[in-house]
């Protein structure tokens, strides 16, 4: 397990260092200079060239990603040039609104597609599984951000059972939960789908295995073969989903957090963006970039303790 481990990590650092050089080269050659941005059309080209040097922007290349990375190492994830706080300090504001709704998120997504999936799996081919099959079908047709606005028009247009946007705070614990919930809906359910429909297939993939087939001679019902045996062996692609929807979850969720008017990480990333904020765009993807790497990482860990053949390959 320590050799198997061993070898992810050093997965995991290479990875790291490839996507560190590809965030900064592609953001580097997005056109506009943040300067002109910052200081209008009409500027004078002394102020713009002390600007530039202000920013660092006159810096070779080279210097200006080693000057990124090493401050990324040691936490300094720069300055915003546009709201003059450090990064840092910035996404530690949003990321307590972007992190609570994937984790809200997913936990609803598991909550639905496990029972789904397993019932679908355990009833092939009766009206539960094809009811299960077509709801599934529907819900990965259906786009995250116009399932949104259906429910804002419902449940808080409509209804008025929830605001339609905005975020108040983690003062009141209860009120933040319930501005988050008609987010949390709008991105479970699409992956839900998803998750239940490769919890279905993986089920009915085991079910024809061997060692049901034993287990089932042994004297097991169908039901007992699937809940003891089938079950465990059949996670390893719903952990690979499970880690990839929250990764998604995380740094995917810029549409819902603009449609609900979130401050969160995502809706950052586009406003800085939009403001040529390159050193908040840079870090912050980086930083998302990082927690899909480390998720993967963990899913991976999981892979093993699930699966021993994993750790007698290593």
């Amino acid at each position: 397990m320590i050799r198997y481990a061993a070898g992810r990590l050093a997965s995991l650092i290479l990875s790291l260092i490839a996507a560190s050089i590809v965030i900064f080269a592609v953001i580097e050659v997005i056109p506009g200079d943040p300067a002109s941005f910052m200081l209008g059309v009409n500027a004078r080209e002394d102020t713009l060239a002390a600007l530039r040097d202000q920013m660092g922007l006159n810096d070779p290349l080279p210097v200006r990603y080693f000057d990124w990375v090493t401050g990324m190492l040691t936490g300094d994830l720069g300055t915003s040039w546009t709201y003059k706080t450090p990064v840092a300090d910035l996404v530690a504001d949003r990321i307590w609104v972007s992190l609570p709704l994937a984790i809200y998120a997913l936990t609803l997504s598991t909550l639905i597609a496990f029972p789904a999936g397993i019932m679908a799996a355990a009833r092939r081919g009766g009206p539960a599984d094809l009811g299960i099959m077509g709801a599934t079908q529907l819900g990965v047709a259906i786009p995250n951000f116009w399932f949104a606005m259906i429910l804002v028009l419902i449940f808080a247009i409509n209804l008025r059972w929830f605001s339609a946007g905005g975020f108040p705070g983690w003062e009141d614990p209860t009120l933040a939960l319930k501005s988050l919930t008609l987010p949390a809906i709008a991105l479970a359910l699409p992956q839900a789908a998803i998750l239940a429909r490769v919890m279905r297939s993986s089920l009915l993939d085991m079910l024809g295995e061997d060692f049901i087939r034993t287990a089932r001679a042994k004297g097991l019902t169908r039901r007992q073969a699937l809940w003891r045996h089938a079950v465990r062996n059949a996670l390893i692609p719903v952990l690979t989903i499970i880690g990839l929807q929250f990764s998604f979850l995380l740094a995917g969720g810029i549409i819902i957090e603009q449609v609900f008017f979130l401050p969160g990480l995502g809706r950052l990333i586009f406003q800085s963006i939009s403001a040529r904020d390159l050193i908040v765009v840079e870090s912050v993807v980086m930083l998302l970039v990082f927690t899909v790497i480390v998720v993967n990482f963990a899913v991976d860990l999981a892979y093993a303790a699930v699966d021993p053949r994993l750790r007698r390959r290593a």
